[in-house]
Order: structure tokens, then C-alpha cells, then sequence
């Protein structure tokens, strides 16, 4: 995970003293969409996100705005060869290449040439409502798996064991991960923005799909990310499929909203042991 080193000042015996420390490493993304013949990739987005598993977080960005749906609508990521850009930049640029038939449905939609700046603490904003997600297709999470409460009381603290090396530096990152039934971490992935983070694990996830690894939706897996839970982390599971998602910190109203009709057991404040469940505990098992 990049870091980037500064000399800083802090309390010292009555004194500012100075000593080195590491900051979470904060850069612009831009991704752009391509499956047009003939025509250049047109700029869908920017994003302010740590480097790290770009194309992760594009096929993952991808995925939950509803640009595609499935692995194989996903032909491939790049980074940008533009000889305009220099050396460095060409690294916070990636296109994305469209299957043709996800392709003509994001050019008829008249979303291309849209830029959107996304901030690192926010996400996109704006993606409209419970309603919209009906609309799009999305379907409740299927009534089977279920869970045990004390394995999902434990996926923060593994959380932050396995997958949290980077905020152990620097204390200035989230994290997400996808979580197997027995509790084991199927991937973690860290980022300044905590929106980003569960972007990354979703696209790693769709990558896995996409070599068999791992089925979509991940009926089977659950969410676990190390701050609170808004409307656009319950989007993106939603999209995911998890039946599960567990949060160190609080929910939001539309979240748990969110949770109750998509058939999602959201918990809250996953610390020592304790936590609050918003939704679905019957997918909670006690014993």
C-alpha cells in the first residue's frame, strides 16, 4: 500500500519536535469506458482514491454503478497510453473495454462524456433511491445461507489482523473485505476512501468470477468494512449479492432501509463482542 514519508512536528517536553511519519497516499483516478470501434475511450469518472488495485477499483466502480452486470460484459483494463500524459500520470488513468453488448447500453444511455469528480470521503453521490435499484433489475438476496453470529462478531477484528497493514501505517485508511462463511478473509483491500475500498473487493471478486473461482451473486460470502455503512455501501452489496454485511462504526437511516427490503442482515458497531443488528437476524445463528 503506498505511503509517502513527511517529516512532521509534535508535543515534546514543553517543545514542537520534529519526526518522520507516514501519510495514506491520496491521487486522482481517471477511468474511461471504451467499446466503440474507431471512436476514443470517453472519460466516465474521476476519482480520488490511494494507488493499489486500480483496475479493481474501476471493474468494481463499474459493477456497482450499474455500467455492467455480469463478468463477462467486463473485456478487460488497462492503463492509459496516451502519449500526451507523462510517465507517472499514464498510472492515474485506466480504460475499461466494454463487451459490445455492455458497451451500446452505456453509449445509448447517455451517460458517456459525463465527468464526475468523486471525492475519497463521499463516493457518488446521488444514486437515487431504493426504487432505482428495483428498477435496475436488483433482486433481495435468496433466503438460505445463514451465519453464526460469534464468526461474524470476529470479521473486524481478522479485518484488521490480515488486511489493515496499510492504516496501521498510517492510521488514515478504510478498509473492506469479502468474508467466507467460516469467517476466513477471501480478500481485503484498503483505500482513502471507504467507498473505493469495497469497489476493489468487488472487482477482485468479479475477476475471480470471471476465472471460476468464485461464484456471483457471493450468496455465501459476507461484507465486513471498517467505518460506517451508507446507502451506497448496501448499493454496492446489494450488486454483490452478499447476504451479510458487518460494520466497525454506525448505519444510516436509508442504509438499513436498504438491508430490510434487499433481504441483507446489516450489523453495526462490531467491536469486543458486541454489536447492533439493524436487519435480517434470523439469518444470525446463536448457537
Amino acid at each position: 500500500m503506498p505511503t509517502a514519508s513527511r517529516l512532521v512536528w509534535e508535543p515534546r517536553d514543553g517543545r514542537l519536535a520534529r519526526r518522520p511519519d507516514e501519510l495514506a497516499v491520496e491521487e486522482p483516478l481517471e477511468i474511461r469506458i471504451a467499446g466503440r470501434e474507431a471512436e476514443p475511450p470517453t472519460v466516465l469518472t474521476v476519482t480520488m482514491r490511494t494507488p493499489g488495485h486500480d483496475f479493481e477499483l474501476a471493474a468494481g466502480f463499474l459493477l456497482a454503478e450499474g455500467v455492467i452486470d455480469t463478468p463477462g460484459e467486463l473485456r478487460g483494463v488497462r492503463y492509459c497510453t496516451d502519449p500526451e500524459l507523462d510517465g507517472e500520470q499514464r498510472y492515474n488513468v485506466v480504460t475499461v473495454d466494454l463487451a459490445p453488448g455492455a458497451a451500446s447500453r452505456f453509449f445509448s444511455s447517455g451517460r458517456s462524456g459525463r465527468l464526475t469528480v468523486t471525492s475519497s470521503s463521499c463516493g457518488l453521490c446521488g444514486s437515487a433511491s431504493i426504487e432505482a435499484l428495483t428498477q435496475a433489475g436488483l433482486v433481495p438476496v435468496p433466503d438460505g445461507a445463514r451465519f453464526r453470529l460469534a464468526s461474524v462478531l470476529s470479521w473486524p477484528e481478522r479485518l484488521r489482523d490480515e488486511g489493515q497493514a496499510g492504516f496501521a501505517a498510517t492510521g488514515g485508511l478504510h478498509a473492506a473485505a469479502l468474508v467466507s462463511a467460516d469467517g476466513s478473509l477471501l480478500v481485503a483491500r484498503e483505500d482513502i476512501g471507504r467507498h473505493n475500498a469495497v469497489d476493489k473487493v468487488a472487482g477482485w471478486a468479479l475477476a475471480e468470477a470471471t476465472a471460476g473461482r468464485l461464484e456471483l451473486p457471493a450468496a455465501t460470502a459476507g461484507l465486513v468494512v471498517s467505518g460506517r455503512t451508507s446507502f451506497e455501501i448496501l448499493e454496492k452489496a446489494v450488486r454483490l449479492g452478499v447476504p451479510v454485511v458487518a460494520a466497525v462504526s454506525a448505519a444510516s437511516s436509508l442504509a438499513v432501509k436498504t438491508a430490510e427490503e434487499f433481504g441483507i442482515s446489516l450489523l453495526g458497531f462490531v467491536r469486543a463482542g458486541h454489536c447492533t443488528v439493524y436487519s435480517h437476524p434470523e439469518r444470525l445463528e446463536q448457537s
